[in-house]
């Protein structure tokens, strides 16, 4: 058990019923998947890019990432269907709180000029996304093998109906709102 997921199901999950005044505590909102999504648009030019890709986005997450592929054809872009042009994760249990924890308490503090997330980046749904502009941050990944700096999106699928509840599960689980 990861102490995030522990200290959710001890205390966080108490508090939110109490701040959210709800009745049950089976209607508290409760981390559902995080999703780690990176585009490689040069991979339609150069398919090696996104074996680089692919293994930095498994030494970040643990997990082995799915190749995603083109739904549409787009000549501007030389871009056939079926072609490969990004890899994503989906971490689920024990692996999705390890990352969370990891996310806030290492990650989040190494990024440059760090003043918090946007509490705008929520979808109506309680669910929310972050960007994150290069892999150089996560701890998992060596400065002398990365070739070109990738970017990155995290998004956090919560059973939240609103955005304020989705908003105050994530603050209770570290996420460092700004201001």
């Amino acid at each position: 058990m990861s102490r995030l997921y522990e200290k959710y199901k001890n205390t966080i999950k108490e508090e939110l019923r109490k701040e959210l005044n709800l009745n049950n505590i089976m209607m508290v909102p409760r981390l559902e998947k995080i999703v780690i999504n990176s585009g490689v648009g040069e991979a339609t030019q150069n398919i090696k890019v996104l074996d680089k890709v692919m293994d930095e986005m498994k030494d970040i997450s643990g997990q082995r990432p799915v190749l995603r592929r083109a739904k549409k054809s787009i000549a501007a872009f030389r871009l056939r269907g079926g072609m490969p042009v990004g890899a994503s994760v989906t971490l689920r249990g024990p692996r999705m709180y390890e990352f969370l924890d990891r996310l806030v308490s290492i990650v989040m503090p190494r990024i440059k000029d760090f003043r918090g997330v946007s509490p705008k980046s929520f979808d109506g749904r309680g669910n929310y996304t972050i960007a994150i502009k290069d892999q150089l941050v996560f701890p998992e990944i060596h400065y002398s093998k990365v070739e070109k700096v990738k970017g990155m999106s995290i998004t956090f699928v919560t059973s939240a109906s609103t955005d304020e509840m989705g908003r105050a599960l994530l603050k209770h689980l570290g996420m460092p709102f700004r201001q």
